[in-house]
């Protein structure tokens, strides 16, 4: 797995061996990126991270000079391999947060320009997150990003703006 733009592009990063997560492919990240780098300035935002897995968004958020970024995993073998990125590639601005996403959002009272949740695909309660993650975005020009599979459809979702697909992997993007 590598970044795909900004100032670490082409920077691989050390996944455990045993990963025991569902990384969003370079293919999938590089459209997604290549889609929010039409939309925000990346250095006045703050980002949000959700499931963060193998840390790849935030890490590509970091590279594209995004200097407020929270991150939540709750698995702390996980946590252990996104510091050590976050160590190689000489980072000390992303917040790194070992925590249940679900008791996070219903406790945190910040709000994000930017959320982008990355949730095992088989998890019975994600069609629970848009309504969790909205009122944690900020203004009209927020977004708030649910990375899922095929057998997901939130177009009925009153928050709901737009779905991207590639592959198996589809991006649905809400606002407020």
């Amino acid at each position: 797995m590598r970044i795909i733009h900004g100032k670490y592009r082409s920077r691989r990063l050390e996944l455990p061996k045993k990963l025991k997560v569902r990384p969003t492919t370079d293919q999938a990240r590089e459209s997604l990126f290549n889609i929010l780098i039409n939309r925000l300035y990346f250095d006045d935002i703050k980002v949000l991270d959700l499931f963060s897995g193998t840390g790849s968004i935030s890490l590509e958020f970091a590279s594209l000079n995004t200097t407020d970024i929270t991150l939540i995993e709750k698995n702390k073998f996980q946590i252990q391999f996104i510091n050590k990125n976050i160590e190689l590639l000489g980072i000390d601005f992303i917040n790194v947060l070992q925590a249940d996403v679900f008791t996070f959002l219903k406790r945190n009272q910040i709000k994000y320009d930017v959320i982008f949740a990355d949730p095992p695909f088989a998890l019975s309660n994600l069609k629970d997150l848009p309504d969790l993650i909205t009122p944690h975005l900020t203004n009209k020009e927020s977004i708030g990003i649910l990375e899922h599979g095929p057998t997901c459809n939130f177009s009925e979702h009153k928050n709901h703006k737009e779905t991207r697909r590639y592959g198996k992997v589809h991006f649905s993007f809400f606002g407020i």
